[in-house]
């Protein structure tokens, strides 16, 4: 391999990090402006919800579709719509009044950033030799969790500064901008000729025998409940709920929550060596007892102390990369040619975790309002309504991990059978 070939590679692989990077920011963006949504849009927390689930609606829908496309077009084309699509949707759900169309626009950015990690992954096949695509992928994963580490203080800082309909048409031409970077730069190597794509690879009758499998469906199940952690109170609920428990600003908040994307860093290295040693079902059940317990000790901490929260964070968010592990537990359910259906379908599932709990706090949150609305007349919520919503995260990250007992029991007896 020739040297300017060698660091070309890693220019064509920065390009779509950046904005798998970037969308992380546009994921965690309404829950850092809560009460101004809530004002823009005149509704309460369920229509908050019903905003933010369509995130993952959109996010969740495109897995596969992204995946085609990459497959069938070059990465520079699909990530430069993609990309330009999460701007223009942006700005469709900053500058409307209506509801329907402001969950149109997260759905729309919940679809565009479906091609930020396969974007990566897509470069990464093309441009790096197989033995080094497990390790720039890990490597990607990580890189981009910064995003979600650093991206939240800056928007936080600058609400309290600007307009958030200014700070979104930041975040609008950072899309576009991205996008047209992409279009301009990014190429294919000069060997690698056009992919066709293999439609067996993709019959119907194959997801039929994945979908066939209830082991997938079990662990899709507990994947999906055990995501709350996650998708439901880092990305939306975790700010203005801190903000209230314990009187902190907005960047305060902000900072805390970036130590769980802190603690995913070094979750998925841990977890993997674990896995080894006890097990897939073994690490994935402790890991949702565990978040049960942080999120039940989280929600009733009397009092802030900057110091326990930022490791009870970073905590929950070595806990969180179980993803990694339900995904290689999945593997040994299948055949090896059905390993990335498998994988897309449990991923599809997990994000929809995320509107799920988004939709569910949101009516629990209004359920659970004592009446009081500020000067403009927006219901404000009470310490007890969050705590009394977000409980559920906890009660179903412990049923997640009830039903990967029950997967792990009955891979026990099975194998005892066979070895019998």
């Amino acid at each position: 391999m020739t040297q300017p070939y060698k660091y070309i590679r890693y220019v064509m692989w920065l390009i779509p990090l950046a904005f798998f990077m970037y969308q992380f920011i546009l994921r965690l963006w309404p829950g850092l402006m809560m009460q101004q949504i809530l004002t823009q849009f005149s509704i309460d927390a369920s229509g908050f919800g019903l905003i933010s689930a369509f995130y993952y609606y959109g996010y969740a829908g495109m897995q596969i579709p992204v995946a085609l496309l990459l497959e069938r077009f070059s990465a520079r084309t699909v990530i430069f719509f993609f990309a330009c699509l999460c701007g223009l949707a942006t700005l469709l759900f900053t500058y409307s009044t209506h509801l329907y169309l402001a969950c149109l626009g997260r759905f729309l950015v919940g679809a565009g950033s479906a091609v930020g990690f396969l974007g990566v992954s897509k470069v990464i096949s093309e441009w790096f030799p197989v033995l080094s695509y497990t390790r720039m992928v890990g490597f990607s994963f990580s890189i981009g969790l910064l995003g979600a580490i650093y991206g939240g203080k800056p928007i936080s800082m600058l609400t309290e500064s600007y307009p958030w309909q200014n700070i979104a048409l930041v975040l609008v031409f950072a899309s576009i901008a991205i996008g047209c970077l992409a279009y301009g730069v990014l190429r294919s190597p000069a060997h690698q000729k056009n992919p066709v794509v293999n439609q067996e690879t993709f019959r119907l009758s194959d997801f039929k025998r994945i979908l066939a499998r209830p082991e997938l469906w079990l662990l899709a199940v507990a994947n999906l409940l055990m995501v709350g952690a996650l998708e439901g109170f880092s990305d939306v609920w975790g700010v203005p709920y801190l903000m209230t428990a314990y009187a902190i600003s907005k960047n305060n908040a902000a900072q805390l929550i970036s130590c769980l994307f802190l603690g995913m860093l070094f979750g998925g290295p841990l977890l993997a060596w674990l896995s080894k040693r006890l097990g897939h079902h073994a690490v994935i059940a402790l890991c949702g007892f565990g978040l049960c317990l942080a999120f039940i000790i989280l929600l009733w901490s009397p009092h802030y102390n900057g110091l326990l929260l930022s490791s009870l964070f970073f905590s929950v968010g070595l806990l969180c990369c179980y993803q990694v592990i339900v995904f290689a537990a999945g593997a040994h359910f299948v055949a090896a040619h059905y390993l990335g259906m498998t994988i897309a379908f449990l991923n599809c599932v997990n994000m929809l975790g995320g509107s799920f709990f988004h939709t569910i706090i949101g009516r629990l949150m209004d359920t659970f309002w004592n009446g009081a609305v500020n000067a403009e007349g927006i219901r404000q919520y009470s310490l007890s309504a969050f705590q009394m919503s977000l409980l559920i995260i906890p009660v179903s990250a412990c049923l997640g991990a009830l039903i990967v007992c029950v997967l792990w029991v009955r891979e026990y007896r099975k194998n005892k059978v066979l070895s019998g």
